[in-house]
């Protein structure tokens, strides 16, 4: 489980690094401590998806497509003996159907297992 000051981390400390393919952005750093090599955050906003339906739709492909595609990221990690924190933030006005989201989260995890 992250901590509120986990997250707060994530997004104030400098060090933090932020990559996009929409409909889904990625905001990760790396981190000295942690369980889990890979520890995630999901973030669909109201102000892009007004009903709770659609939120949770969202936040649900994007369960999904993580968990289809993790290993992508979590063996070079463990592999490495680093540990990361991830958000992935919504930021389409509409939701989208699976297969994008799919995509967009398969794309970011493979640029962020490149960049590290």
């Amino acid at each position: 489980m992250v901590s509120t000051k986990d997250i707060e981390q994530l997004f104030t400390v400098p060090g933090f690094q932020s990559l996009a393919a929409w409909p889904v952005r990625a905001v990760y750093r790396e981190t000295d401590k942690g369980e889990e090599p890979l520890m995630i955050l999901i973030s669909v906003s109201k102000r892009h998806l007004h009903h709770a339906v659609d939120r949770n739709r969202a936040k649900r492909q994007m369960r999904e497509a993580y968990r289809l595609n993790k290993q992508i990221l979590r063996k070079p990690l463990e592999h490495e003996g680093r540990h990361i924190h991830l958000a992935f933030i919504w930021m389409a006005d509409a939701p989208q159907s699976s297969a994008v989201v799919h995509r967009s989260v398969t794309r970011l995890l493979s640029r962020i297992a490149k960049n590290l």
